[in-house]
């Protein structure tokens, strides 16, 4: 289906793609469609094995084949100058492309049968939480593509990594399953997109530009004091309430039954970031199906994999941020 230039959803480590080959125009041109994605928001490309990053990369420095080393197949992606010999629509008119090579035994697969890079954004309506499931493709997608490979649950349930390695010293453009501690402690110099730290800067990655991971429902995210946090978030609860509005809570295991309200969420453990990573996207799309309209959100010290989790969070909230 793939070869035949239709679209195909397919799971990784990280979360449901959206898939089309990445040498066709008009394939590329339906995943924007399907996803009512903006076209000048580049798109990263999947390989089956390493061997093929150097057919579309121009120029590989030596930091981006440490990080292949150490990291490939896994949750990074690497931006790099492009050979001019794929879809204009894929870079978006960039000289640079991001490249990566899922850790998934089905992904993998598919990306090796295929032989070219396969274009994959996230499997979902544009500026909703990514899919973590097939279901979740199908509750967004169905009718919009041509298929879904079902793999299972994804694992890490953040996207990749995404690091540019044009420049000479390597930006984070995107936190992900692969953290900036890893990064800096792999590569030693490591900076950060000015658009990650300040909500008011235009970021450079793929799948950041937007408004992104975010629910129906206007969702706020409380910093502070743990305490603090959960006394605050039931004061607003109740607020809502009386303000006839149906109110849902993300929160953690540990917190869950300090809470009442309409719908309280425990997306994993404090103790565990890849357990909240995991369930987060799901998390949220659950305040969709109980048609939550106003959402509070705990939030996390902002470190290793809650670094990227709270980079999501953000997102999903507008940069609604209330400090307790």
């Amino acid at each position: 289906m793939l070869k035949e230039g239709k679209l195909v959803a397919f799971p990784t480590e990280t979360v449901y793609g959206l898939g089309a080959i990445a040498t066709s125009d008009e394939s590329v041109a339906r995943i924007f469609a399907a996803k009512g994605r903006p076209s000048d928001n580049p798109l990263i490309i999947h390989i089956g094995n390493k061997d093929q990053l150097f057919e579309w990369a121009a120029k590989v420095p030596e930091a981006a084949r440490i990080l292949m080393e150490k990291y490939m197949p896994g949750p990074i992606t690497l931006v790099l100058p492009h050979r001019h010999n794929l879809a204009v629509n894929v870079t978006a008119g960039l000289p640079t492309v991001g490249i990566r090579m899922p850790d998934h035994p089905v992904a993998l697969a598919l990306l090796n049968e295929v032989g070219t890079p396969v274009a994959a954004p996230s499997a979902n309506r544009s500026g909703k939480p990514s899919p973590t499931t097939a279901e979740h493709v199908w509750q967004d997608l169905a009718g919009r593509i041509d298929g879904i490979l079902d793999g299972g649950p994804a694992g890490i349930g953040v996207e990749s990594t995404v690091v540019d390695l044009s420049a000479e010293v390597p930006v984070l453009l995107r936190p992900g399953g692969i953290t900036l501690e890893e990064l800096r402690e792999t590569l030693g110099e490591v900076n950060v997109d000015p658009g990650i730290r300040d909500q008011k800067q235009v970021p450079r990655s793929p799948g950041m530009k937007y408004r992104h991971y975010a629910p129906k429902g206007e969702m706020w995210l409380v910093k502070g004091d743990p305490q603090k946090m959960v006394l605050y978030i039931q004061k607003r609860v109740e607020e809502a309430k009386e303000r006839g509005k149906r109110v849902g809570v993300l929160t953690t295991e540990e917190n869950k039954e300090k809470y009442q309200a309409d719908c309280v969420v425990a997306a994993g453990s404090r103790q565990d970031p890849t357990s909240v990573a995991r369930h987060l996207y799901d998390a949220l799309r659950h305040f969709d199906e109980q048609k939550v309209e106003m959402i509070f959100a705990e939030s996390f010290q902002e470190q290793g994999l809650f670094y990227s989790v709270m980079n999501r969070m953000k997102k999903a909230a507008s940069g609604k941020i209330v400090e307790v």
